[in-house]
């Protein structure tokens, strides 16, 4: 299956080096490029792409603009890869709460940019348990903490979803989830699709994300 991407970048040497990185890939190929946001927008909804490659800072609609733009069009589902120049960067934070799927150093190899997108592609959230611990912690930190409607949200959860939850949190994926807590895989993958119905969520990046933010989690903490 053909991953189709669109790449948004304001410096037109990063669109084309991205362009020519990506399309050398056999099961990858660059639908379109935008110039700003707003181009960004129109083009997840005119060419309909499976990932967007998209930088955090341009001119006029920034990257998390277009990011929350993209992702709560109901016509359009593409998965929003972000690109940061530094990896504590305060914008990151913001693009995955618009609802980015994960995000990428600009300074990562061609290698790492087309494994980045497939993996977002696949429905993975790109944060590795060290990314996770180091970013939305962080970050979390700077919000204005956790949210009553979010808690109120957790315990719609049942004690073993609330578990996998935390794990998500932690940045596991699901081979991990369930040798951690002794079950089967599809198990998990069936707790993570009810999570994400139950809390009204996009991805497990939004599931990390509102782990945080609910207080379900505690920064620089363990899950139980």
């Amino acid at each position: 299956m053909t991953i189709r991407v669109v790449i948004a970048d304001d410096q037109a040497m990063v669109r084309d080096a991205f362009s020519v990185l990506l399309g050398a890939q056999p099961d990858i190929e660059v639908a379109g490029t935008a110039r700003d946001g707003a181009e960004a927008v129109d083009l997840a909804r005119d060419l309909r792409p499976d990932v967007i490659v998209m930088d955090i800072r341009m001119p006029g609609v920034d990257g998390i603009d277009a990011t929350r733009r993209i992702t709560a069009h109901p016509d359009t589902h593409p998965k929003v890869l972000v690109l940061t120049t530094f990896n504590l960067d305060e914008y990151v934070y913001e693009a995955l709460r618009a609802g980015a799927a994960g995000f990428l150093l600009k300074d990562a190899s061609g290698v790492e940019l087309a494994e980045a997108v497939r993996v977002v592609a696949g429905g993975d959230a790109l944060l590795s348990p060290d990314l996770t611990r180091r970013l939305i912690a962080e970050f979390a930190r700077l919000g204005t903490g956790p949210a009553r409607a979010s808690g109120a949200r957790v315990q719609g959860l049942t004690g073993r979803e609330t578990e996998v939850l935390a794990r998500i949190a932690q940045g596991l994926s699901n081979t991990e989830i369930a040798a951690a807590l002794t079950v089967a895989e599809e198990t998990v993958k069936t707790h993570v699709g009810r999570i994400l119905h139950k809390l009204q969520l996009r991805d497990r990046t939004q599931a990390a994300v509102f782990a945080y933010e609910s207080g379900l989690v505690v920064p620089g903490g363990n899950a139980g």
